[in-house]
């Protein structure tokens, strides 16, 4: 599930790229909903009614209804702030698990010591 608040100028450029959308062929479809998931959290599943279209008129009645809230910019931009560092938390978590569990290399560890490493040789070499 993608976000459901959004700032006013989101919901304009979600509603252009909806038009954009049902104007386009097949690959220019798959590039606005690619788009709408990558920049702005918007899933089209998430409102729409299976097998129906969903376009700039569906987006306003998801408003209407309460699935959709459009808050200032101000509260849009701590919301997008928090779901960064909560992403960068969960993500350095992962990385710890799978380490720990032997199912990957340390990298930056790997990185420490090569770097250690070519000090070493350098000063050996002078």
């Amino acid at each position: 599930m993608g976000r459901n608040k959004f700032s006013q100028q989101e919901i304009k450029e979600i509603g252009a790229l909806l038009r954009k959308k049902n104007a386009g062929n097949r690959l220019q479809q798959k590039m606005v909903r690619h788009d709408l998931r990558v920049n702005y959290e918007f899933n089209i599943s998430d409102f729409n009614e299976p097998g129906k279209a969903f376009g700039e008129e569906e987006l306003q009645a998801a408003i209407k209804r309460g699935a959709i809230e459009i808050l200032d910019d101000a509260t849009i931009a701590a919301m997008k702030e928090k779901r960064a560092r909560d992403k960068a938390r969960d993500e350095a978590r992962r990385q710890e698990e799978v380490i720990a569990e032997g199912e990957q290399t340390d990298w930056q560890e790997a990185m420490r010591q090569w770097e250690e490493w070519e000090k070493n040789e350098k000063g050996a070499k002078e």
